[in-house]
């Protein structure tokens, strides 16, 4: 049970940080938070756990936020500030991938402690930054673009163009989250895994991935109420 409410916990933590991030820096609090969460999502994700009868890998609601932030820009910012999220993300997941490899270039010292630890995290981190680049750039590209072909969608059906966020954001979220979870964990893990884990591994992000899309509408909707009521720093 501790898992559970462990990962319960960090939905709220991690999404209730992107709105505070959105109050106080407006679309720069986006760029940092889309930082953040690339990085340490890159991490989190090599830690497997138990949690809902599923083994799965932590990172997955750190990932989602993601999303979460390129649909607020996307709504209360346009498509534009939602594509640089994007790129930021990707270009976070390059300079980290040449650091962390760049670090265990050095011959340690004989008094030095950490660069067991520190290989035995990022030795994998090509591997799995590669997965979580190409994933990355592949579906949140198409997420964005989804998001707008589902506003449009629904602008010229109603005449209304605020009317069916809740419509654009899971629509856009759910369905590129299929693309992502595919193309990650088909290059990150296929092979290191045996076929029962991997499929575990596999099913148990997109019902995560589906259960935070789900929990981060309402968040869209305080974003954008926010924004009308001109609370946002800019």
């Amino acid at each position: 049970m501790k898992n559970e409410l462990l990962l319960l916990g960090s939905v709220f933590v991690i999404y209730g940080a992107v709105l505070v991030a959105y109050r106080l820096f407006g679309k720069i609090g986006m760029y940092i938070m889309t930082v953040i969460a690339t990085i340490l999502a890159n991490i989190e994700v090599l830690i497997l756990v138990d949690g809902f009868g599923m083994e799965q890998t932590l990172g997955n609601v750190m990932f989602a936020s993601t999303y979460l932030v390129t649909d607020i820009l996307s709504e209360n910012e346009g498509k534009k500030s939602a594509n640089k999220a994007v790129w930021l993300g990707v270009f976070t997941s390059v300079i980290m991938l040449i650091f962390t490899q760049y670090w265990m270039l050095y011959t340690p010292s004989s008094n030095d402690w950490a660069s067991e630890h520190i290989s035995a995290i990022f030795s994998t981190t090509p591997r799995l930054l590669a997965a979580s680049f190409i994933g990355y750039i592949i579906s949140q590209r198409f997420d964005v673009w989804l998001y707008h072909k589902w506003w449009d969608f629904t602008s010229n059906k109603t005449g209304d163009s605020k009317r069916f966020l809740w419509l654009r954001n899971n629509g856009s979220t759910l369905i590129s989250q299929i693309v992502n979870t595919i193309i990650f964990n088909s290059i990150a893990f296929w092979g290191i895994y045996d076929i029962k884990t991997f499929i575990s591994i596999m099913v148990s992000s997109y019902v995560i991935y589906v259960f935070t899309s789900l929990l981060d509408t309402p968040i869209v909707y305080i974003a954008r109420f926010m924004k009308n009521k001109g609370i946002i720093n800019n």
